[in-house]
């Protein structure tokens, strides 16, 4: 269980970003944090996968405190991070990628089985490069296999539905379905998208850097889209959750 007490975090120019977070992350559950931009939701996100390092306050992993522990150090206790927006990496293939990610060989069966949980076809992606030729959706799906190849306790996913069409927005949505359902590690997700919300087992609403509310996603869903005017949108992706007024 990962347990954040009185996380505060303020910019180099003094912005205070976060003012006493206090959240439980449960073992084998998919968290969704949401709420208004620049409240403080992927600050919370790459606090817990250690890119930041708060100013006050203590990170817990199963009561072990790991708040001065760097992304590396935290990697090896089982959290990964995965980015809004991915590394692209020329002559790195996927077959590659997914074996570096890996904490011990991979048979080629293996990686395939990877790619398919994600909804790709092994054999034509193992030996793709990661680089500009791979779609936005094709490689967040990518890096959710190396993700899963690392078998981690803990995955941090910062908005994966950004820059993706709708077909992969579709795909995205089918594999963290999957995933919750597996119940292989709990999986801690930033968006503001209604689909993403709904698949949810807890939702958090962080805003003007505080927890506004928190828990099951049956109770608090309701609320949150009671609380959303349909809005006309150019996005593919569906209703997203509008947080003004």
């Amino acid at each position: 269980m990962l347990r954040l007490e009185n996380i505060e975090w303020t910019t180099p120019t003094g912005e205070k970003i976060l003012q006493g977070i206090d959240l439980t992350f449960p073992d084998n559950k998919l968290v969704v944090i949401t709420g208004p931009n620049g409240g403080g939701k992927t600050t919370t996100a790459k606090i817990i996968a250690g890119l930041e390092k708060p100013q006050s306050g203590k990170i817990f992993l199963d009561d072990e405190d790991i708040t001065n522990l760097d992304i590396t150090e935290r990697a090896k206790k089982g959290i990964s991070f995965a980015f809004q927006q991915p590394v692209r990496f020329k002559g790195i293939t996927v077959r590659d990628i997914i074996s570096m990610a890996s904490p011990e060989p991979l048979s080629e069966t293996e990686i395939s089985a990877l790619l398919h949980k994600v909804g790709l076809c092994a054999k034509d992606y193992l030996d793709r490069e990661i680089n500009a030729a791979l779609s936005g959706g094709e490689i967040k799906r990518i890096e959710i296999a190396t993700v899963l190849a690392r078998k981690t306790r803990i995955s941090v996913f910062d908005e994966p539905e950004a820059g993706i069409d709708l077909w992969s927005f579709n795909n995205l949505i089918d594999v963290f379905g999957k995933l919750r359902n597996e119940k292989n590690g709990s999986l801690i997700v930033i968006s503001h998208q209604e689909r993403i919300l709904s698949i949810a087992d807890i939702i958090v609403v962080i805003g003007d850097g505080k927890v506004k509310k928190s828990g099951p996603a049956v109770m608090l869903l309701p609320e949150i889209m009671a609380k959303t005017p349909e809005t006309k949108t150019d996005c593919p992706k569906g209703r997203e959750v509008n947080y003004n007024g």
